[in-house]
């Protein structure tokens, strides 16, 4: 990473958004650049520092805006919310709200690619374009690592003992050996070193739903939205298959394959992800 995750949190923002809980509920968040809003979702265990080299590539061409999902990163962590892709969607929705941007291209990561296969068929109306990026999408997920996770009884084991756990999966998402830096694997934990962090990692997974991608899947072809998918193809999970069957259900969507990258895309291959943005974007 060219910059720490200190850094990356000591730039970000903070909205209060109501509406959504019976409790106002804390959103952190980057926004950067200027021009056309493009919002980057991250997925899980990470939060929006994995685009850090990405935002880096982006903001002088667009105002890049990479929100915390509720529990994840530094938004709110408490244990009185749901997580799920339908929540996370109404959270973004309040956000986009909240900051004034009617129409924005929407670029989703795993569980945010969900959140933008969402936004793409029932709220295509404030979306210029969506990326779709080896997201969470069939009965695909959630993985085992992540049923696993979401077990309740994980709440109450020890700190280092989650975290170490969502540590040891991270090399299983890259391709490139060497972005598997300290810097990455400690920015990517950071936010869950506490009892409230640990505790919001574990809700965070057992939020998962196979149900909420498959109750979309006979709709993808009711798609508008201009969309590009970029889909690394070494990744073991959201498979280069899955990429390749909603570019097929999807109008008009085109398929970019990275073949450098694995399952962490933004981290693998930074600059390849930013140039077929930008690109998609200029078109």
């Amino acid at each position: 990473m060219s910059i720490t995750h200190e850094e990356f949190s000591a730039r970000q923002h903070i909205v209060h958004l109501d509406g959504l809980a019976p409790s106002v509920l804390r959103v952190a968040y980057t926004d950067r650049g200027d021009g056309e809003p493009v919002v980057l979702l991250h997925g899980i265990p990470t939060w929006s520092y994995l685009y850090a080299d990405v935002i880096g590539h982006l903001e002088n061409e667009c105002r890049v805006i990479a929100p915390d999902f509720l529990g994840h990163g530094h938004s709110d962590q408490r244990d009185c919310f749901d997580r799920s892709l339908t929540a996370q969607t109404a959270m973004l929705l309040r956000f986009l709200d909240e900051l004034g941007l009617e129409r924005v291209t929407l670029v989703g990561h795993d569980t945010g690619g969900g959140v933008a296969l969402i936004m793409a068929i029932e709220h295509p109306d404030r979306l210029n374009r969506v990326v779709l990026s080896n997201i969470v999408a069939y009965d695909s997920w959630p993985i085992d690592d992540m049923h696993e996770l979401g077990n309740p009884s994980m709440a109450r084991r020890g700190v280092d003992e989650i975290v170490e756990f969502v540590a040891s999966g991270l090399s299983d998402g890259l391709h490139n050996t060497d972005r598997l830096t300290a810097a990455f694997r400690a920015g990517i934990l950071a936010p869950y070193h506490s009892e409230q962090g640990k505790v919001s990692l574990v809700r965070n997974a057992s939020a998962l739903n196979t149900n909420h991608t498959m109750a979309l899947v006979d709709r993808h072809g009711d798609i508008d939205v201009p969309t590009k998918l970029i889909w690394g193809v070494h990744d073991p999970w959201q498979t280069i298959a899955d990429g390749e069957r909603l570019a097929a259900e999807i109008p008009n969507a085109v398929l970019h394959k990275v073949d450098d990258a694995s399952h962490w895309i933004p981290q693998d291959t930074p600059r390849v992800f930013a140039d077929s943005i930008l690109a998609f974007l200029r078109n």
